[in-house]
């Protein structure tokens, strides 16, 4: 990848950004962060992603010093400010099984590690999906994950509630074993100190919205890879999902466990070239220019190149 909007480092030059060198103590547990079939070691958390919380701190303390001189500003006239301190967040996007979830769930407990005060929340785009029952009807079932299969009018009242620091925000559950928003079951949000929202349309502009999902992230970080390399972690995954299927009758994919594996292959293939690949080359890799920060992975899932935006 190469774009005059960014400054590109190889993994040894970023390794360098690493201000905490010998004092970085082991994530304990980092095998539990990593999604099904990605990879990830210490020495990535240390190489890549511990100078990534160092950048994002940079951002963070900007964006408490402007809050800190936007008060001052407004209390010339002898009144207390009205503006509340927003919610800082992060945006986490790329392509299926690029590795999103595992990045996102590393830098949360990197960022729990570093701001022990503050509190650190994650959530997915998953539970913004229409459900199921509202795809059928809609006829988009085949068209999951693109941009139209999203309520996106709830998601952004959701950013919204959260950005501007209401209390107990709730928002709908996904399970991946069901395939499928999950009927009466919500979680709440409880007013983070930043917020981590990953999923493949975090960079997306909703259509006939006034409001667009980057307008509230203060950091976004897009997850890359040849879409080779792409195919291959996905189809590998669904291997996996498939295995673990085939003794849950209660999962989604139970029924497909029972076909003849050449066919289970073509569908697997037709999932991802149908769907995947053109929701890729179509919505969301377009929206890779739109990071402050691109990790790029390589053909074994380790991250070899970083490209921050100069602006």
């Amino acid at each position: 990848m190469t774009s005059e909007l960014f400054t590109h480092y190889s993994r040894k030059e970023w390794e360098q950004f690493n201000q905490m060198k010998g004092n970085l103590k082991p994530i304990v547990g980092l095998e539990e962060l990593v999604s099904l079939n990605d990879r990830l070691s210490q020495q990535d958390v240390k190489e890549v992603y511990v100078p990534l919380v160092h950048y994002i701190d940079v951002m963070l303390k900007n964006k408490e010093e402007y809050e800190v001189e936007r008060d001052k500003f407004f209390d010339i006239i002898g009144e207390k400010s009205s503006f509340e301190n927003n919610t800082f967040m992060i945006g986490v996007s790329g392509s299926v099984a690029v590795g999103k979830s595992t990045s996102a769930r590393v830098l949360q407990r990197l960022l729990q590690k570093y701001y022990p005060e503050k509190r650190i929340e994650l959530v997915t785009t998953d539970g913004f999906l229409y459900p199921n029952e509202e795809l059928e009807r809609r006829g988009i079932m085949k068209r999951k994950g693109f941009p139209e299969s999203y309520d996106m009018p709830r998601l952004l009242e959701f950013m919204s509630k959260v950005k501007i620091g209401v209390e107990d925000v709730e928002y709908p559950t996904y399970s991946h074993e069901i395939y499928d928003i999950v009927p009466g079951e919500v979680q709440v949000m409880k007013k983070p100190d930043i917020l981590i929202v990953e999923g493949i349309n975090a960079f997306q502009l909703p259509e006939n919205q006034q409001t667009y999902m980057n307008e509230f992230f203060d950091f976004s970080i897009y997850i890359d890879a040849d879409p080779l390399h792409i195919k291959t972690w996905f189809m590998d995954r669904f291997k996996m999902h498939m295995e673990s299927a085939k003794d849950d009758p209660t999962n989604y994919f139970y029924e497909i466990t029972k076909w003849p594996s050449e066919k289970v292959e073509d569908y697997g293939n037709e999932i991802w070239y149908t769907i995947n690949l053109t929701n890729l080359v179509q919505h969301i890799q377009p929206t890779r220019g739109r990071a402050d920060v691109i990790l790029y992975k390589g053909k074994n899932h380790s991250i070899d190149n970083v490209y921050v935006r100069k602006y």
